[in-house]
């Protein structure tokens, strides 16, 4: 489910990639699959680490920095996918590798949040980042093939998904914490 939800962002630009192709490029689909899915998986590894590093002093609260980094990403999410700035997308198609790396660089930034949070959870790290960056991979595929065939029609449903989907899941890490669910 996270890396479904985490997925969203590189999905929802992807959409905007395949709605700029005046016919569908293989190879840039391919390049742009390759740099959300490989930025998704980077990203949380580097979180992980960093969480490590600074496990011990925070042990006691982890569940609430879980909860408050998981719902604050849902809730950018939401919010952006609701604003009208998040109806651009690109005139036109160019396979242009700075704008890629930008795009999964800010498309990436909340997987590192949800990686710090895999530390505290003491989540396994390398099937967890296998499965983001593969589930990004193929949704990004999906996406630019998507745009390039139906448009921006689901581009805000795919974001407000994802949103609300990271909020539950920190919702529910906060409750079993809380003993308030069975684990």
């Amino acid at each position: 489910m996270i890396g479904i939800s985490l997925s969203m962002d590189a999905f929802a630009v992807s959409v905007c990639k395949g709605l700029s192709m005046k016919t569908i490029h293989r190879k840039g689909t391919l390049i742009t699959g390759l740099y959300f899915g490989g930025f998704q998986a980077l990203m949380p590894l580097i979180g992980w680490a960093l969480g490590k590093q600074f496990e011990k002093y925070i042990v006691a609260v982890d569940h609430w920095i879980a909860f408050l980094l998981l719902a604050f990403i849902g809730v950018n999410m939401i919010r952006e996918a609701l604003s009208e700035e998040g109806d651009s997308c690109p005139a036109s198609y160019t396979l242009d590798h700075r704008e890629l790396l930008m795009l999964a660089i800010a498309t990436s930034i909340d997987a590192l949040a949800v990686g710090i949070t895999f530390a505290f959870l003491q989540v396994d790290i390398v099937p967890a980042i296998s499965i983001i960056g593969c589930t990004t991979f193929i949704l990004s595929i999906v996406g630019v093939v998507m745009g390039h065939r139906f448009g921006s029609k689901y581009q805000k449903r795919a974001a407000i998904a994802g949103g609300v989907i990271l909020i539950a899941i920190g919702l529910k890490i906060l409750l079993e914490h809380l003993g308030i669910i069975a684990l």
